[in-house]
Parts: C-alpha cells; structure tokens; sequence
C-alpha cells in the first residue's frame, strides 16, 4: 500500500535529479517552474493557482478583490535606486496591478538578523512608507522575527497585498488572443544591471539605477481609457523573455517579437556585452507588458507616453495566429530563433 506521507512514492519531482534545493530554483528560470508546477501547484491545486498569474482574484459577495504575496531577499539591501524596502512595497503593487486590481493595503512581515543595524531597519521602514505613500496604499498588519546571526543575510522582507477590482475585464494569460499587440512601457535590463554593478563592484561610465517603480497608475489609466487588455505581466526575476514564455505556454499562443523595437538604453546594452547576458533575460522592477487588442494598441501605446510618462512605450511585438505556446524573436539582422527560459541562476538575489 502507497503511503502518501513517503515523498520517494509520490513526490512529482525526480528525487534523483535534485535531492536538495538549488539556488537556481528560485532565480525565474526553468528550475523554479518546475519547483512551482511539481511541488507546490500539485500539492496546492485550485482553480486559483491554474490561472498562473500574479495574484488571485476572489468574490466576495458582489465585489472582487485581487490577493497576492512576495518575498524580497535582495542583496545588497541598498542600491542605487531604490532599496529592500522600496522594493517590496513597488513589487506586490505591481503584482496587484498586474492582475487588473486598483491596490489598497498592505502587510509586511520581517525576518531580522540578530545585529542587524538599527540605522538600517529605520531607513527601510521609511523608504517602505515612502513607497506607499507614492503608490497610494496603506502598510495595515505585519510581523517581526529576529534569527540568530548569521542566519537572515541582514533582512528578509515579505508583503502580502490586497487590491479592488473596478471594472469587468478578465486579464490573465488565458485570455491572450490571436492578433495582440504586445506593448513594453520601457526600457529593460536596468534593475538587475544596478544590482549586479553594486554588489560585485563593477564600474560602468555612468551610474546605472534600478527602475524600480510602481506601475498601478499606469495599469488604472489603460482600463479608465476602456483599453481592451487580455493579459499584464511585470518583468522581473527572468526578465522580458521569461515573462513571455510563461504567456505562451500558459495560453498556448506563439508571440512573436522584432528586437530592432526592444528599448536598451545604450550602458545597459553594453554591461550586458561586457558580462555576457543578454538584456531580455535581465530583472526589472518597474516593467511591464501589455496584450491588448490590435484595435487599441496604437492609443494605449499614446497614452502610456503621454498620461504616465513613459516616453519609450511602444508595441514590440504580437500574437500570431499559431497555437504554438512559444515565443520566436526575429533579432536585429533579421534572423528568428526561438526563445526559452533561463535554465539555471543568472543574476542571484535581484529581488
């Protein structure tokens, strides 16, 4: 008889293959989809979570609220930019906006190591207030854990967050269609570029900051333009390319991309020359995309650029008629080739 408590009987993962947890199977890749589809969605398994989006949207009564919760692990805690409080505020609003939500409260929970500076904490706890003010919700509930030293890297922060849905839209990667245009409201790389030039030292002719930012303004001012979007996804731990290959095979649609209308800005480009990345694999924290009907696409992208200031939004690419679940990217000397997700760690703790 099968006994379900024995994970070497009924554990979806090949034990074989990974008996411990790796680094890589929380960097946005390959490894943690697979973490995500085999341990946790398995065991977990809900209408909720077979969505596969950024939070759950839930019915209470006749209103609907959107739930989703994050983790933030930075390292270094401060970089140019922003910092691990400014981070975790921005991340799970921009999870609430990617859901279709208008955010509202916030928690914060805490897991300090013991001789953690207390200069430090109280810089965080303010940035994290400053953030909220700026996106327009309220820290409300939250809780503090001290580890022995050596244990914590400093502080770990997770926010859970709460947010209203106000209109009737459903955006979420199963409603991708045929003949989408893809939108991106800037430029990429920028987030995991800072982070690495900080922690590792590196010098570049200008200082590279850290995008990150909250994108719910910009998500409120697409769905009051009645903008008919299908899907929204924030770029960040596996950067563009991830992103899009997560839609793809959740929708099943191929979405092609032309590189030539990706914005890099030029320092960006050339760190990822110099480090051997490639900039649509690279963290962001203030990024996003944007499947919305072909019918639509030129005044989202009008309003992007001109309501939100994001001078660089700009369609970059659309869903084929292929029911493919695969992402092909027609590069700069018009070759196409496909893309795939990363396959281990690229850059380690951007978020």
């Amino acid at each position: 008889m099968n006994d379900d408590n024995d994970p070497n009987l009924n554990c979806p993962v090949p034990i074989s293959d990974y008996p411990r947890i790796l680094l890589a199977h929380g960097g946005g890749g390959k490894l943690m989809h697979q973490l995500i589809d085999r341990i946790f969605a398995t065991a977990f398994k809900n209408p909720y979570l077979e969505t596969r989006h950024d939070g759950a949207v839930l019915e209470t009564g006749s209103d609907k609220i959107v739930l989703t919760t994050d983790s933030y692990v930075v390292h270094p805690l401060f970089f140019p930019g922003g910092d691990i409080g400014s981070l975790a505020v921005n991340g799970t609003v921009n999870d609430l906006a990617m859901c279709g939500a208008r955010p509202l409260y916030l928690s914060a929970g805490f897991i300090i190591e013991e001789g953690f500076p207390m200069e430090d904490l109280w810089r965080v706890a303010r940035s994290m207030q400053q953030a909220a003010d700026s996106a327009g919700v309220s820290i409300v509930t939250g809780d503090t854990k001290v580890v022995d030293k050596g244990r914590g890297h400093g502080v770990f922060i997770n926010t859970a967050g709460v947010g209203i849905l106000e209109h009737n839209q459903v955006v979420n990667p199963g409603q991708v269609r045929a003949g989408d245009a893809v939108i991106i409201n800037g430029d990429i790389g920028r987030h995991g570029i800072a982070i690495m030039a900080q922690r590792e030292g590196l010098d570049f002719e200008t200082e590279i900051e850290s995008d990150c930012a909250p994108l719910s303004d910009s998500v409120q001012e697409l769905i009051k333009a009645e903008i008919e979007i299908h899907c929204l996804r924030d770029l960040t731990r596996g950067g563009l390319a991830t992103s899009l290959v997560e839609i793809a095979e959740s929708s099943g649609r191929q979405i092609w991309l032309d590189e030539k209308t990706i914005p890099v800005r030029d320092d960006i480009r050339g760190a990822c020359e110099i480090l051997g990345f490639e900039a649509c694999y690279v963290a962001n924290e203030g990024r996003f995309t944007a499947f919305v009907a072909e019918k639509d696409a030129a005044k989202a992208v009008e309003i992007l650029r001109t309501r939100c200031d994001w001078p660089e939004a700009t369609v970059i690419g659309r869903v084929t008629e292929e029911m493919a679940a695969e992402v092909i990217m027609k590069s700069v000397i018009g070759a196409e080739r496909v893309l795939d997700m990363l396959s281990g760690e690229q850059l380690p703790r951007i978020c």
